[in-house]
């Protein structure tokens, strides 16, 4: 399913070949090398043009917009439509979609055992102790 895709540009029962601009972010020439690595998995996509120095992304083919901004997303957070209109219908969309639910809590690791690591270093003796200090001031 995440590999279908809904071309939006008809006329006449023919496909055509859009284009979609989007203002990205980029920090660094690598972050420009991230961006058409992570659009080139996409079908249906002919070019994909960065220009650095506007910061904005333009790409070309066969290919909904949307998807091509959520795969875009995934590297940087902050990626928008460079046309305002389809930001406010992206908008739109996201607000009558309810929230995400929260991520459950975050619990030890499985392997985590304090119990038995405390229990190791209250067993050693009292010969090891000596040994442990007297070793941890001599520089």
């Amino acid at each position: 399913m995440a590999n279908m895709q809904i071309v939006p540009a008809y006329r006449n029962n023919v496909v055509e070949a859009q284009y979609v601009e989007m203002m990205v972010p980029l920090y660094s020439y690598g972050c420009e090398k991230k961006v058409k690595k992570a659009l080139s998995s996409l079908k249906g996509i002919y070019s994909v043009n960065v220009d650095y120095s506007q910061q904005k992304v333009t790409v070309w083919g066969i290919c909904n917009k949307y998807d091509v901004l959520a795969t875009i997303r995934s590297k940087r957070k902050e990626a928008r439509f460079w046309n305002p209109e389809d930001n406010a219908a992206l908008e739109v969309s996201s607000v009558l979609s309810p929230p995400p639910p929260p991520p459950p809590p975050t619990l030890p690791h499985r392997h985590f055992r304090s119990s038995i690591a405390l229990t190791k270093v209250r067993s050693l003796s009292l010969k090891a102790w000596k040994k442990v200090f007297t070793r941890s001031y001599s520089f």
